[in-house]
């Protein structure tokens, strides 16, 4: 079965449908607004109604309360949470499916895992830097994410691009891989040549 490709950091139609089109499964949103690539609910929802059935739609969310995630997901129809903050395993109940994304530094970033396996639908594996929460463009040891599989189904991220996603998939053999600034033109805008040749060698790995 071929991975899984989520195209997160979507802020415009654009992207989106040009990312649909090639093929990918999942569009992530960012509902953070310290990141370069937030959108407010309504620009989310106006992209998503557009969309084509069969496409899962993610929310990604750092620290928010539960009332505001209910919110948006009530607002925008995503179908999909995302943390990839410090949100705790007891806060771990929405209306919608769950990835928890955990930042990778060492094996012992693993050791969380346990507490949330029951919780969620899969774990998002990011490099770890600190003062930044996600979109570093920066890779870690995939050998790790191979170990993460025993907690869940594992999600790649972390400085993938059109050249090393491939290799990505060969060694971690994830259920899904997710990409932002790996496949921009600049910030908020995404390469579609890039973002094309992205999804074909994640999924011909």
């Amino acid at each position: 079965m071929s991975v899984k490709v989520k195209i997160c950091g979507i802020t415009n139609p654009d992207d989106a449908m040009a990312a649909v089109d090639f093929g990918a499964n999942a569009l992530g949103f960012v509902f953070f607004k310290e990141s370069p690539r937030y959108l407010t609910h309504n620009e989310a929802g106006a992209i998503i109604k557009a969309l084509p059935p069969f496409i899962t739609t993610v929310g990604v969310f750092v620290n928010e309360s539960t009332e505001r995630i209910e919110e948006i997901i009530n607002l925008t129809g995503i179908d999909v949470v995302q943390l990839h903050g410090d949100e705790q395993p007891e806060t771990c109940t929405f209306s919608r499916r769950i990835i928890k994304a955990i930042r990778v530094k060492s094996l012992e970033s693993l050791d969380p895992l346990k507490h949330y396996k029951d919780k969620v639908s899969a774990f998002l594996l990011d490099t770890y830097t600190p003062h930044i929460l996600g979109g570093t463009g920066q890779t870690f040891n995939w050998d790790i994410a191979s170990e993460a599989k025993q907690f869940s189904r594992i999600i790649l991220a972390g400085g993938l691009t059109p050249d090393n996603v491939a290799e990505a998939v060969r060694r971690a053999r994830p259920y899904g891989v997710d990409v932002s600034s790996g496949i921009e033109s600049e910030k908020r805008k995404k390469d579609h040549k890039k973002m094309m040749l992205f999804i074909e060698k994640a999924k011909g790995a």
